[in-house]
């Protein structure tokens, strides 16, 4: 039985979030300048466990990364408002919804991805001002801290599915090195 469990752990599946994560990382490094090119991407990475400690639904969390996808990418289509901003809009609204739906009785739910949202919140949006080199190091320590982030929540399996965190992870680590490699060079 031993044998069977270590098959199934090392099967070719078990690696596609973090496959997934290396890809999508490689799209938003292709054409990066500067630390606001990626502060959607910070804001986005709070936003989806904000969203789905709110709703109470790790398995929520993959949508609300499609749903910030889709909210960078009509932002950067055809302009308007930054989606930073926009993703703190929904942040606060999400927050709202689970304060009412009873989601702050859960310290490690809620409360705690409110006052994380608020960090990476606040460094996205500080990035949009300030930009230039100290910008993409404040989205790169943003990333990073992310990051562990990602490996706390893999650790204990709270608030985002696990292929979540693997996911994030990876995405985090790549970018955030790339946004100082980018600096340095």
């Amino acid at each position: 039985m031993a044998v069977m469990d270590d098959v199934r752990t090392t099967h070719p599946r078990r690696y596609l979030p973090a496959a997934f994560g290396v890809a999508f990382a490689g799209l938003n490094i292709v054409g990066l300048a500067e630390g606001a090119d990626l502060a959607p991407l910070l804001a986005a990475s709070g936003f989806v466990y904000l969203g789905a400690a709110a709703l109470r639904r790790p398995g929520t969390a993959w949508p609300m990364f499609w749903l910030t996808f889709v909210v960078i990418g009509i932002s950067k289509a055809v302009g308007g408002p930054d989606s930073v901003w926009v993703l703190l809009g929904l942040a606060a609204l999400f927050a709202v919804y689970g304060l009412v739906r009873g989601a702050a009785r859960d310290p490690g739910g809620l409360p705690l991805q409110a006052v994380a949202m608020a960090v990476v919140g606040a460094a996205a949006a500080v990035t949009l001002v300030v930009g230039g080199d100290l910008g993409g190091y404040l989205v790169a320590a943003g990333l990073l801290g992310h990051a562990g982030w990602d490996a706390y929540h893999h650790h204990t399996g709270t608030v985002v599915t696990r292929s979540m965190t693997e996911f994030c992870f990876v995405l985090d680590t790549l970018v955030a090195i790339s946004m100082v490699v980018v600096i340095v060079m």
